[in-house]
This record gives structure tokens, C-alpha cells and sequence, in this order.
């Protein structure tokens, strides 16, 4: 399920991953520009950081002095899809959208200590020994580092004697489960013949954190357009609502009362706190010459709220120099509180690009610089060159290469050392005394270090295949390296800082103007669109239900689903009470959640060829995302005997969990066995290959491996499977007709996780009637059987309610909790009736485009074990043909 907000801390924040993933080619695209031509594009993306392997200092079992290798933790990692299109209204107006969502999850450093620090910081298994260098968390309070006269640190005993000297310094890193945020935005514009004015706005949410944003653009093209001038406004809006890790040890002061409340229900602190961000860009370019061209540009941003990141920690070690006059080395006093930045940040850049055309190679060269600068201290600089090479054929290929670096913000510290005494005192804390840390601290300050002096090299190359019909196909790979070593001028950070990442992107880009030419120009394009006129084509929810007529076409489609559970429990087809669900729902353990929503968003790519009039070949790429609520049963027992994990319970209630990214690949043959005009027939053989993931885990309390998720929230089944299917569908005047029967075999007894899920048998039937030339209406009846799940996760104690862990990983299992933890509860039988309508353009540049929605609306469940009741499920799709 999704990650908690308690959990986010080890995850970057809003504030941070987010603002790192805008800067990341493919990841996240900015606000839609000016459209130059009507297109459709689809892109997914994938982002990898690479494992940061620590080393802390330590101890061993029998007080031994070691060096601890730090646990290589599983890193960032980023699935990202976007959507694009644009399309002329007239021929002066045109409309731009985008839609991007990402989901990540992996391991983020949250704060930065001393390596001596280490022996504060790390873990043990059951029979105590040391099995990482580091948890999650930092513990204030007293700890075994020590400071000399000269304040270099040290590791110490327990009686305070130095065991050896440690200098480095070293991330805390946190990991969490994987999150989703989701974007979308538009651009209507208006052109004049020499002019063009445009607006355009949007919205990205996630479950700790929002932002809505509007843009006002306008562009005058002067000297024959030889001469282009651009100004751009923009406003932003964010509200953070981030509830703060509990693993996350930190002291509390006069400013955390007044930035963070606490629910005494939930137990939890949460940080709150608006943004508002006011920028403009201005910007000039200029044709040299036919083979030239040249262009440079200003922008301003000024931002005002909150703009720290709520999930990291700054590290303050307090050491009394009183203290040296008779002792040669101090245990210091250990505070960490979370990170503080002004409140008042204000940007400013500018830049440069020179475009030239090699014309013996037919190459251009782009060649970019940017200096850029802020009040906190930032000051940065950025070369950027491209070889745009086209190679014949419709191929391109683009190779790229980047340089970035930047100085330190003023208040970046690694951590911070005060060589005064610590003090403690109360104060008033909601009428309560509190007992808090009365220091002056800093205004501001913060470890990330993003905000410290580095530099970063990336490389890339990109290959487009351009074909006549107006399909693209891109892909491309890039290479970053993050070093303080690299910093121009050098005095960046620390090696321990280091990291790189790689990010591989692929598009489909779909060119409806040349789709329009290309249908103006064909005399065979307009039998085809008789064939998608007819009204052959099924329901939204309904796949494999058509083929391509003749040899040599192709479509491309976009298929989107969604389906929603919420509201009763079910026991078969009987809605049951909490009581009920506690003593039979887990399988003679008690149960102490259940679900109480869960949803389920599909986007699926349709790639029709036809190498014959009587075969088909179609490949189904899909992106996945999932989220569930969770509620605490009434009448469950007491989690008291539960130990630690009566919290998970708790958090697990508080707090939804998700899951997203590529799905299962599905690969299809579509063979024609009888077609006389009225009547068709065809057989769909199909393979799905295991692509999603379907060893997605949660974190447990302190970091540690919370086991494996819900089996129903992984992405995918892990094994091949079998997908048969025949179709009939007929059609006379107005109506028209069909049915089908598919089926799902899985084709081994598990997958690498260690279970399977059921087989899948499915029947449906549907009638249309053509309400006029353009528009159908539909209804269908449909039966599904799914078989339960097989086996169960590798390592579950099926007989445990609370199965065992060791902390190193070395076992894997699910922490049960409710009927979703038991594979028993999956499966059942589905009565379900659908109502859709499809909307196909007759004529025009758009001709041969078609639109259809279905909602399926739930008629009865019989479910095994036990079960959420469904909603219904939502179909979308579009496709053109050519």
C-alpha cells in the first residue's frame, strides 16, 4: 500500500524530490510552449539513482572498535509517464495539454553526522550483532563520539576514552514505500499574423503536498520573423501538509511549536505550510543568417512561505569548552532539528543558445549557457551542448553532453557544532509545560546536500525513427554523476555526498497533420473509415474486439482504466460486520485493519499492424498505479502484545498506501477465421510478459523491512501468462452486435515473490445502436470468474499473524493484519452490466479519430474469504487508424 506521511521522511519531500525531478530531462515537463502543429505524443520514463554504499564507526558485540560498511541501500528509483497533445481549434486558436504522473520510492539521506556518530546510528539483528552501518533515524542525547581541543571528532568508549580517531563525515539514510504525484496543465493561445498571446495553467497533487499554477505568454515576431521576442508570467500556489516520520528522533523549540501541530488522535506532528512563487522571463532570438541562429534570455522568480523540506534533520553537536580545562576529550550534547530555510528566496538567471547548421554533414550544433544566482548564496553555472545528426531514412540520432555547477547556500552545513554549553528550559506548550532545547539557533539552516557546492557531468544520446504515416518513435539515455570534487573553483563537498544516476526514456509521437495529409492524399484511407464507421468496434472495456482490414494498416490508441472499491466487507455475496471480519477474516487469527477504499488507475498504449488481411499483431505496454485506505476494526483485539508493531497497525489506519509503475507487456495475434461483411469472427492468442513488479515492499518501524505489500496492490501477476480469446460481432443498419469469451492461464505455479495469481474466465455480450452518422450508445452484460491465489510470498508464516523477520533481510513476508494480507480473501465470481458511447470524427484533418467511454457498473459479487465491495470501473480510449 502507500507509503504513510510519517514514512515520506525517507523519501525526498514534495519540496525537494519533487523540485530535483523537474529538473530531470523526461521525468517532468514544464508548462506546455507554444504549439507549432497538431500532435499526440506518449512517454514513459525511467529514473535510477545508483546505491550509496556508507561506512560508520562502530562497535562489535564485545565492545571491539570496527569500521561498520554501511547497508547498500536500495535507491531512488522513478516511473514516470506523460502525455501529450496539442490541437488546432482554428486557424488562429490552439489548446495544449500535458499529464504526468511518477511514482518513487527507495532511499534518501535525511541528515548528515560525523562518521564517529555511527555507533549511535546503528542496527542489530536478534542475536546482536551488527548487521548495518545505519537505521533510519538519529537518536539524540548522549552518544559515543567525542571532541578533542581542536574539535576533531572521535570514536569513543563507554567510559569516554578515545578508541580512534574518525574525521569523515556520513549520510543517515531512510527509505520508504513507493508514492504518486500527478500533474496536469494547459496552453490555449491566440496567433496573429505577427503575434501571439497565450494562458495556460494546472495542477500537481500528492497525498503531503499541492501546487496550482497559471502562466500569461506573449510573443511578437518582428524583421520578418527574423526576430522573436517572448515575455512570460507566472504565479504558483503550494500548501505542504507533511506529517513528520515518527523514526525521526529531533528536539523541539520555540519555532517548532509554531510551525507544527499535533493530532492527539493520530499521534502525529505535521508540518504546514504555503509558498507562493511570482515569476517572469523574457527572452530574444535572432536568424544570423540561413545556417544561424541566436538567441538569450532573463528570468526572475521570487518565492515567499515555506520552502524547507519537512522530512530532513540538521545534526547540532553542543560541547562546553569549560569543559576542556579538565577533561582532553568532551562527549558532546547531541540535539537534531528539522531543517530551516529563509523564507524569502529570490532567483534570477540568464542565458544563451547559438544554433548552427552544419550543412556538408546536414547536422546542426546547439550550444547552451546559464548563469544563474540567488539571495541564499547559490550561485551557478551551466554549459550544455548537442549534435542534432540525421542519418537517412527518418533516423536521428543526438547525442548530448552537460556541465552544472554550483556554490554552497549560506546556510548549508554538513552538520553544526556549538561550542557553548547546552541549556534546557520550559515553556508553555499548549498550556502544558514542555520541557525543549532554549538555544538561538540559526535562522536557518539545512544538510541536503542539493544545497551545497558541487558540480555534475551528464551525457546522453537520443535516437529518433521519424516514418512517412507521421509516427515517431524516440528513445533515449542519460548518464549523471553528482561530485563535489567537480565544483569550478573546487572547495565543493565531501566524497561522501557523491552519487550518480541514469535515466532511459522511450516516445511514441503521433503527428496528426501528416496523418491529415496522408489521408487526403490516399485514396485506400476512405475504405478504412467506412470499416470504422460501421460501428464493429466494442465497447470501451472491451480489448482484442477488432481487427485491422487490410494489409499494411496500422493504429495507434490510448487506452485509460479505472475501477474503485469502497463502502461494505463482503463474505461471499453477504455484507458482514467488523466483529465478524475480527474473528473469521484472517484465518483463525485475529484481525486488526481492513480496507476501507481502493482504486486502481490503468494507462495502456494500443500498437496495431496488420502484416496480412488475415493476421494482426498488437503490443499493449501499460503503466499502473494503486492506492488503499485502511481503517482499524471495531472490537479488534488490543495490539499491546504486538510490541513495535502495534504502531504499524496505527500508521497503517492513518495513512493510505500506494504502488505505481510499468505494468505487465501484453503481445497478440489476431487471426481472421470468417468474415462476409455482416458477420466476422477472429481468434485473439496472446502472451503477457511478467514486466511489473510484484516484490514491492513496505517499511517497518525504525526502516526496517516491513515485508512485502498487499498481494492485490502489486503491479502486475510476475508470470507469464496465456490470454485466449474469440470474438463474433455483426452489425446491420443502424445496430450492431457482439460477443466474446477471453480467459487469462497462468503458465507457471508462481512467480519470484512465490505465488501465482488465479486463472481468469470472462464472458460478455453487447448491442449498439447508431444514434446518428457520428455517435453510438451501448449496453453489455458481463460474467467473470477469478480463480484465487495460489501459494503465498516466499518466507510467510502462514500461521502467524505477526510473522518473523531478521533484520537483514534474509527473510521476506507480509505483516498480517487483515483479510487483504491472506491470499484466501482474493478471487470470486463478478456480474457486472456496462453503458458506453463512442464518437468517432467523420470528416476533416481529424477523420478516422474515435473517442469511446464505458462505465461498468456492479450487478452482484460472490468473493472468496473476504472482500471490498466494488464501486464500478470507468473505460477510456482513443485511436486512429491509417
Amino acid at each position: 500500500m502507500a507509503v504513510t506521511n510519517r514514512q515520506k521522511q525517507e523519501c525526498l519531500s514534495i519540496n525537494a524530490l519533487t523540485t530535483a525531478a523537474l529538473l530531470l530531462p523526461g521525468l517532468m515537463s514544464p508548462a506546455v510552449h507554444a504549439v507549432e502543429g497538431d500532435e499526440v505524443d506518449f512517454q514513459y520514463s525511467h529514473y535510477q539513482e545508483g546505491k550509496r554504499n556508507l561506512s560508520y564507526a562502530g562497535y562489535d558485540n564485545d565492545g571491539a572498535n570496527i569500521v561498520i560498511p554501511g547497508k547498500s541501500f536500495n535507491p531512488i528509483e522513478v516511473d514516470s509517464i506523460k502525455g501529450h497533445g496539442s490541437y488546432s481549434l482554428s486557424d488562429r486558436i490552439k489548446f495544449a495539454f500535458n499529464y504526468v504522473q511518477d511514482t518513487w520510492g527507495g532511499a534518501t539521506p535525511v541528515s548528515t553526522a560525523p562518521a564517529a556518530f555511527g555507533g549511535n546510528i546503528q542496527s542489530y539483528d536478534i542475536s546482536g550483532n551488527v548487521v548495518t552501518g545505519a537505521t533510519p533515524f538519529t537518536i539524540t542525547g548522549q552518544g559515543e563520539l567525542l571532541f578533542d581541543k581542536n574539535y576533531n571528532t572521535y570514536l569513543g568508549d563507554y567510559d569516554g576514552n578515545p578508541v580512534s580517531s574518525e574525521k569523515g563525515t556520513t549520510h543517515v539514510m531512510s527509505t520508504a514505500s513507493p508514492e504518486t504525484r500527478k500533474q496536469g496543465d494547459f496552453k490555449l493561445s491566440y496567433d496573429w499574423d505577427e503575434a501571439t498571446v497565450s494562458v495556460g495553467g494546472g495542477i500537481s497533487v500528492e497525498d503531503d503536498y499541492e501546487s496550482r499554477f497559471g502562466n500569461l505568454g506573449l510573443r511578437w515576431d518582428l524583421n520578418q520573423k527574423h526576430t522573436t521576442l517572448n515575455l512570460d508570467l507566472s504565479y504558483t500556489n503550494s500548501t505542504t501538509n507533511a506529517v513528520i516520520d515518527h523514526d525521526l528522533y529531533y528536539s523541539r523549540d520555540k519555532w517548532f511549536y509554531e510551525h507544527v501541530t499535533f493530532n492527539e488522535e493520530t499521534l502525529a506532528n505535521t508540518v504546514s505550510g504555503t509558498k507562493q512563487d511570482w515569476g517572469v522571463h523574457a527572452g530574444v532570438s535572432q536568424v544570423i543568417n540561413k545556417s544561424a541562429l541566436v538567441s538569450a534570455d532573463f528570468n526572475y522568480t521570487r518565492s515567499i512561505g515555506y520552502m524547507a523540506n519537512p522530512y530532513k534533520l540538521t545534526q547540532f553537536f553542543f560541547v562546553d569548552p569549560a569543559e576542556f580545562q579538565s577533561n582532553e576529550f568532551v562527549r558532546p550534547n547531541v540535539d537534531a532539528f528539522l531543517e530551516r530555510r529563509p523564507e524569502v528566496r529570490n532567483q534570477w538567471g540568464v542565458g544563451g543558445r547559438y544554433v548552427q547548421y552544419i550543412n556538408p554533414l546536414d547536422a546542426a550544433l546547439h550550444f547552451d549557457y546559464r548563469f544563474s544566482a540567488d539571495d541564499w548564496g547559490i550561485q551557478a553555472h551551466t554549459f550544455e551542448a548537442d549534435w542534432v545528426q540525421p542519418l537517412g531514412s527518418g533516423w536521428t540520432v543526438t547525442p548530448s553532453v552537460r556541465y552544472y555547477s554550483q556554490d554552497a547556500a549560506d546556510f548549508y552545513t554538513p552538520f553544526v557544532v556549538l561550542k557553548e554549553k547546552r541549556e534546557r528550559g520550559e515553556i508553555l506548550v499548549n498550556g502544558n509545560p514542555g520541557n525543549i532545547t532554549t538555544n538561538k539557533l540559526p535562522s536557518a539552516f539545512s544538510s541536503d546536500h542539493r544545497l551545497s557546492g558541487y558540480g555534475a557531468i551528464s551525457g546522453g544520446v537520443t535516437v529518433t525513427k521519424q516514418f512517412a504515416k507521421g509516427l515517431t518513435l524516440e528513445t533515449g539515455l542519460e548518464y549523471y554523476t553528482h561530485q563535489g570534487s567537480m565544483k569550478t573553483g573546487g572547495g565543493g563537498e565531501g566524497a561522501y555526498a557523491d552519487f550518480d544516476y541514469w535515466l532511459a526514456n522511450a516516445a511514441l509521437k503521433v503527428d496528426l497533420n501528416a496523418l491529415a495529409l496522408n489521408a487526403a492524399t490516399s485514396s485506400g484511407h476512405a475504405g478504412h473509415h467506412d470499416h470504422h464507421a460501421h460501428g464493429v468496434h466494442a465497447p470501451a472495456g472491451v480489448m482484442f474486439d477488432h481487427m485491422l482490414p487490410k494489409a499494411g494498416d496500422f493504429m495507434v490508441g490510448y487506452r485509460y482504466m479505472w475501477n474503485s472499491q469502497s463502502g461494505a466487507m463482503l463474505n461471499g455475496t453477504d455484507r458482514v460486520t467488523d466483529p465478524a471480519i475480527v474473528s473469521g477474516g484472517c484465518n483463525g487469527n485475529p484481525c486488526y485493519l481492513t480496507p476501507d477504499s481502493m482504486a486502481m488507475n490503468m494507462h495502456m498504449l494500443d500498437l496495431m499492424i496488420a502484416p496480412t488481411d488475415w493476421l494482426t499483431l498488437m503490443l499493449m505496454p501499460q503503466f499502473t498505479d494503486m492506492d488503499m485506505d485502511m481503517r482499524r476494526l471495531d472490537g479488534a483485539p488490543s495490539t499491546g502484545s504486538l510490541g513495535n508493531e502495534s504502531q504499524h497497525i496505527v500508521h497503517h489506519s492513518q495513512n493510505g498506501h500506494e504502488t505505481g509503475g510499468i505494468g505487465d507487456l501484453g503481445m497478440y495475434a489476431l487471426f481472421k477465421l470468417f468474415d462476409n461483411g455482416v458477420h466476422h469472427i477472429h481468434v485473439t492468442v496472446g502472451l503477457s510478459a511478467p514486466t511489473a513488479d510484484v516484490n514491492i515492499k513496505m517499511r517497518r518501524n525504525h526502516g526496517l523491512d516491513g515485508g512485502f505489500i498487499h498481494y492485490g496492490m502489486q503491479l502486475g501477476s510476475g508470470t507469464w501468462d496465456f490470454k485466449p480469446s474469440i470474438t463474433y460481432t455483426g452489425h446491420v443498419d443502424a445496430f450492431s452486435w457482439g460477443t466474446q469469451a477471453n480467459g487469462t492461464v497462468r503458465m507457471e505455479n508462481q512467480n519470484k515473490s512465490g505465488y501465482a495469481l488465479g486463472d481468469l474466465f470472462q464472458a460478455t455480450a453487447w448491442g449498439s445502436y447508431h444514434l446518428n452518422s457520428w455517435l453510438t450508445a451501448s449496453v453489455r452484460g458481463v460474467y467473470t470468474i477469478q480463480g484465487g491465489i495460489k501459494g503465498h510470498y516466499a518466507g510467510a508464516n502462514s500461521d502467524s499473524t505477526n510473522p518473523f523477520y531478521n533484520l537483514d533481510g534474509s527473510t521476506t513476508s507480509i505483516l498480517k493484519f487483515g483479510p487483504q494480507d491472506y491470499p484466501s480473501s482474493y478471487g470470486g465470481k463478478y456480474w457486472d452490466v456496462g453503458f458506453g458511447l463512442s464518437a468517432i470524427v467523420p470528416s476533416g484533418d481529424l477523420a478516422g479519430n474515435r473517442v469511446s467511454v464505458e462505465w461498468l457498473q456492479p450487478v452482484e459479487d460472490d468473493v472468496n474469504g473476504y472482500q471490498l465491495e466494488r464501486d464500478g470501473a470507468l473505460s477510456a480510449t482513443w485511436s486512429m487508424a491509417f
